[in-house]
């Protein structure tokens, strides 16, 4: 279960004597340390029935892989890369969550394998600083231009790669070849029958299992997840522009007569970006006003708002915000999702015109005002960023093993079993 549970987490401790077994620079691998590795790993490949390789072979790999993780680990110590505890928390709780545990039902689990939660928690720690240092070392090597970007979206695979999928079903009435020509007129009447008793309403999966000849019929004609590049002419173009629910004309195949129904699509569509009009006025607390006399006077502004006065002068006047102040506390058209939660709240729950009650968040004492809701077509640099991202990811799979070899030949490691 604890692979389940974790598949980073170690085992108990070895109660017996240690010894080194590695040197690595400033640090050291212990005995237990690699025979608790060496236990993981085969409980890990026991569960997915796998085969392991001879143990001498085993271990060395183990090893070559702890070695790898503490140089690593030591990098990241050396650039101050951080993994607080607030941050471990998370994780923890995030685990225990998709395990469907309790805290302390997770406790238990883990006591059960003979581990404990420090153990857990450092395990974490450690795989943290190692995805971050990763990032850091491999971003400073990885550069995408815009011209990379654009010709990945003009490409075949940066098409495929990014277009709209659809969860197709299909009906299909058999057409052999050389069929006769009264064969070909029967099945042409079949499936132009099965059009129409769709066209009145009919449940597509029910005709399917009831009346398609394909090997998908007793599943109600499902195909599964496609893109339009992977179908056959011409249903790759004929499914563009398809909603969920429509189905195609007849089609006729090498195979025989086709309808294509579109059950759900995802991807590839517009992405709208919903944006609020806001302004504010922000008033923190300072070694001269308290936290109780900021919030005195931010509900004297509230009363001033009440009865009449501008908010953007109000604003200009008093807020503690400088870049929105000179703006009479606009902070212009925002996606909510950057600003912090307290303020998004109260954002989200005023309605257009309106302002709102005096509310506390990370900065000080708010008011604002909301001016306007819009929701912007932001498909063009959604794709954009689609595109960057799996350059990105292409080049770090290249450049990782790299990046891995030159730290462990620049390391002092000396190996002691």
């Amino acid at each position: 279960m604890a692979v389940t549970l974790y598949s980073g987490v170690t085992y108990a401790q070895v109660k017996n004597l240690d010894r080194v077994v590695a040197i690595v620079d400033e640090d050291v691998i212990m005995q237990s340390q690699l025979d608790n590795r060496v236990k993981e790993v085969t409980a890990t490949v026991s569960k997915r029935g796998g085969e392991l390789p001879p143990h001498d072979v085993l271990v060395k790999q183990v090893l070559d892989r702890l070695i790898l993780e503490d140089l690593q680990v030591q990098l990241a110590r050396r650039y101050g890369i951080p993994a607080d505890d607030d941050e471990v928390s998370a994780a923890v709780i995030e685990i225990a969550k998709n395990n469907g545990l309790t805290i302390p039902q997770f406790q238990m689990a883990l006591r059960k394998e003979g581990l404990t939660m420090n153990e857990l928690r450092t395990q974490i720690r450690r795989d943290m600083l190692i995805s971050r240092v990763r990032q850091r070392a491999l971003s400073e090597k990885i550069h995408i231009t815009d011209q990379e970007v654009q010709n990945f979206l003009n490409s075949e695979m940066g098409k495929l790669q990014l277009s709209e999928e659809y969860y197709l079903a299909s009906i299909l009435v058999p057409v052999r070849q050389g069929s006769s020509y009264v064969d070909v007129k029967k099945a042409e009447d079949k499936v132009l029958a099965i059009y129409k008793q769709l066209q009145n309403g009919a449940d597509f999966h029910r005709l399917a299992m009831s009346a398609s000849g394909g090997d998908r019929a007793i599943d109600g004609g499902d195909i599964g997840w496609r893109k339009a590049a992977q179908l056959p002419p011409p249903f790759d173009q004929m499914i563009n522009g398809m909603k969920v629910g429509d189905f195609t004309q007849p089609v006729s195949t090498p195979g025989g007569l086709i309808i294509l129904k579109v059950m759900d699509k995802r991807g590839g569509s517009k992405v709208l970006q919903d944006e609020i009009s806001v302004r504010h006025i922000l008033l923190k607390p300072t070694p001269l006003r308290s936290e109780a006399e900021t919030q005195k006077a931010i509900e004297r502004l509230s009363q001033r708002l009440s009865n009449g006065e501008d908010f953007a002068q109000l604003a200009k006047k008093f807020s503690d915000d400088p870049g929105s102040a000179q703006r009479g506390g606009s902070l212009n058209w925002i996606e909510p999702n950057a600003l912090v939660p307290e303020f998004r709240q109260v954002m989200e729950s005023t309605p257009v015109g309106e302002i709102s009650k005096p509310f506390q968040s990370r900065y000080g004492w708010h008011i604002l005002q909301v001016e306007g809701r819009r929701s912007t077509d932001n498909t063009a640099e959604y794709r954009k960023q689609q595109a960057m991202n799996a350059l990105y990811e292409r080049k770090y799979e290249q450049e990782l093993p790299i990046w891995l070899q030159q730290l462990r030949d620049d390391a002092y490691v000396e190996i002691k079993l």
